[in-house]
């Protein structure tokens, strides 16, 4: 949106693949909705793609890309000592004026482990993994269940690949350090291992399933 709208912006991945993978979702992204919006003025939809486009560059370092920025919108990762390196180096870097964004909205609730989305989320996760570690059933079966039994549009093995699996297992090794006694928030070895092979999920084109570059399911 903001490239869009005419301003520079700059993604930053320590990972050059991913970032390649990053700009080639967007402008599939943009593509589609080019084509939907300017349907009879094929030039046009073109020009829009092409000068979006044009606005966006990345950086697989955080720190030289703030140095010019106005705003900063960080999303990595559910890493504490990850946000804060991050945080330290934006704070050794960006203008004064920099604004700093969590790229999330506040809902009050009580200070607890993941607040509301993650600890429904994440425990909901890593059940169906070690449902799917024990033998009870295969990831095909758990996500059919859960979309046609519970109406979930994506089954949970599917959603933990979508999230990100290192995303996943870093929110739980938290929880984990934190309160080691609770039995929901052990480590699953399968996750564990995944992560471990680099098989991240839908953005590295490898988790529980294979997915294509458009980050589709295959």
């Amino acid at each position: 949106v903001s490239a869009q709208s005419g301003y520079q912006v700059t993604l930053v991945d320590l990972n050059e693949q991913l970032l390649g993978k990053a700009v080639q979702s967007i402008q599939t992204s943009l593509e589609r909705v080019a084509k939907k919006q300017l349907k009879d003025r094929p030039e046009e939809a073109k020009q829009l793609v092409s000068k979006t486009m044009a606005n966006l560059a990345t950086s697989q370092s955080a720190a030289d890309a703030a140095k010019s920025a106005d705003l900063v919108v960080e999303a990595v990762v559910e890493n504490l000592e990850l946000k804060r390196s991050l945080y330290r180096q934006l704070d050794s870097t960006a203008p004064a004026g920099c604004l700093r964004s969590l790229g999330k909205s506040a809902v009050p609730c009580k200070d607890t482990p993941g607040f509301i989305v993650n600890r429904l989320l994440v425990p909901y996760l890593t059940e169906a993994v070690r449902m799917l570690e024990r033998g009870d059933a295969t990831a095909e079966d758990i996500d059919t269940a859960m979309r046609l039994g519970a109406g979930h549009p994506m089954g949970p093995i599917e959603l933990a690949d979508y999230v990100g699996l290192d995303t996943t297992k870093f929110i739980m090794d938290g929880w984990h350090a934190k309160f080691p006694n609770v039995e929901l928030f052990k480590p699953s070895d399968m996750l564990n291992k995944l992560v471990e092979e680099g098989r991240l999920g839908r953005k590295t084109g490898l988790g529980f399933y294979k997915w294509d570059s458009k980050g589709s399911k295959l």
